[in-house]
This record gives structure tokens, sequence and C-alpha cells, in this order.
């Protein structure tokens, strides 16, 4: 990723996508959201693993779907008119994640953003860039691309299929 990928024109603010999964809030670069869309029927793919849905065909390109409140294990999934798709374009190839709700698009300044807090081992924070403040908001500013390319998503095989 090119260090200015991201940023505002200013140069010194990041836009991000907003996103709700159970009572946290989520932001990631808005550079790699193609569109969003409502929940549909997925078709199913045997033997993949339980956080992706299936599949669906978007103007004729199969898009893996990745439901991102199994991935995190955030327990009682239900699928709702609220339910979203965030349709991302990542490291060339495009993936649906499923969320709880779009909140909206923010800029973040290099000051609203802070480290991630250091934790015990059983927490995989390779992901989370930082912490990100708005007004009383606290936003876990996620690195997509590098979760959706992650050897344990099994995507790149996935698509390579």
């Amino acid at each position: 990723m090119q260090a200015n990928e991201g940023q505002a024109a200013d140069g010194n603010s990041r836009e991000l996508l907003t996103f709700t999964l159970g009572n946290e809030e989520y932001g990631i670069d808005i550079l790699k959201v193609q569109e969003i869309r409502g929940y549909d029927a997925v078709t199913t793919i045997a033997n993949s693993p339980d956080f992706i849905k299936g599949v669906i065909n978007l103007r004729g390109i199969i898009v893996p779907i990745v439901d991102m409140r199994i991935k995190f294990k955030l327990g009682n999934i239900t699928y709702n008119e609220l339910t979203v798709v965030i349709i991302l374009n990542v490291a060339n190839r495009v993936v649906g994640i499923v969320v709880d709700g779009v909140s909206d698009v923010i800029a973040l300044t290099a000051e609203q953003l802070k480290p991630a807090p250091e934790f015990s081992s059983s927490l995989d924070m390779q992901y989370i860039m930082g912490l990100g403040t708005v007004d009383e908001r606290m936003i876990i500013v996620m690195d997509i691309e590098k979760l959706m390319t992650s050897r344990d998503m099994d995507l790149v095989e996935m698509a390579a299929a």
C-alpha cells in the first residue's frame, strides 16, 4: 500500500467508511469500498469456513461473502433489513463483507488516530491499525486488505479456483 493511498487531498487526514458489528464501530479505508448493498441470499460453498457465507453473482463477477460477525465471534447473528454487505476491492479481487449496518464516512486526522493498545497474544491485533476518536465515538480502524488477504481467510485459494 502506498503511503498516500486512503489519504484525503490535504494529506493529513484519512477517509473511512464506518460500520457497526455488535456494539462496536469499525472504520475501513473508503478507497477499498466498491459499493454497499442490502443482504441477499448467497450460494453456499461446501467445506468453506463458517464465516464465508457463500458467493453471489455481482454483474458477472463471483464474489465471496464473509460474515464479519461470525469471523469476529460476535454471536447472535441475525439477518434483517438493516444487515448490509460492503463490496470491497482488495488485492485486485472483489469480496463482500456482511456487517450489522453502515454508519457514515468520516475523515480522521493523524491526531485522532491512536495506536491500538497491546493485549495478550490470545487477541489478534495484526489487522487493527489503531483507534480513532471522533467527538464521543471510538472507532476501531481496520486494515481490511491485510485481513481479507490473510491466510486464515482462505480467500486467496478460493479466488484462484
